[in-house]
């Protein structure tokens, strides 16, 4: 059955990211190494809130003040951890093929408001979405199911007409828990061979 939905996650599909440049960037404001300020802003639990949207931006802000010693505004702060992302462009390729095959497409993605505000305002692509599902807007994140339910209401689709782009496999195995089609993103080339094969893209 080919899918009429096509979701994709946005880091590391759809723009490549670093929180080691962020880090850097902190460090030179604040108490700690580089090294540290990374295990404070990293895939860490301080993060997790974030992005769960348990806080606001000027909350995470403070914490990662108090917690790295950070003496810069928060201006300085934001520029500083969402300055980290790379277009990768192969993919956002992909995505204007599926969209002249007229399919309609979303993000599904953990991430955060500071981040989501630069990528809007740095990469036009982001705004070719039919829409947006996004773990700190809605209070949970992937790989729990509610946030591929708030997904299924907001395209109107479920099961085997949706197809999902993610590189963690936890994620994609959870979206195959509710009939899903699903890709493991791991390159460009795979990717584009699946979608050959289910006659989304052109041959």
């Amino acid at each position: 059955m080919p899918p009429r939905v096509v979701v994709f996650d946005l880091g590391k599909v759809l723009v490549d990211f670093d929180y080691g440049l962020a880090a850097q960037r902190i460090a030179a404001c604040a108490l700690m190494s580089a090294a540290e300020v990374q295990r404070v802003i990293d895939h860490c639990p301080l993060l997790f809130r974030f992005e769960r949207g348990e806080m606001t931006n000027q909350e995470f802000y403070h914490e990662v003040c108090a917690t790295t010693g950070f003496t810069g505004s928060y201006e300085e702060f934001a520029s500083f951890f969402a300055d980290i992302f790379t277009p990768m462009e192969p993919m956002i390729q992909l995505h204007r093929q599926i969209c002249a095959r007229k399919l309609s497409t979303f993000i599904l993605s953990n991430t955060n408001d500071i981040a989501i505000g630069l990528i809007r305002r740095k990469f036009p692509f982001f705004a070719n979405f039919d829409g947006y599902v996004l773990s700190y807007q809605h209070g949970v994140m992937k790989p729990d199911a509610k946030i591929y339910q708030v997904l299924e209401s907001l395209a109107a689709a479920k099961g085997a007409e949706i197809l999902f782009l993610d590189d963690r496999e936890e994620n994609v195995a959870a979206a195959a828990e509710r009939g899903w089609q699903v890709i493991h993103h791991q390159s460009v080339q795979s990717t584009q061979t699946r979608l050959l094969l289910e006659c989304i893209l052109n041959s």
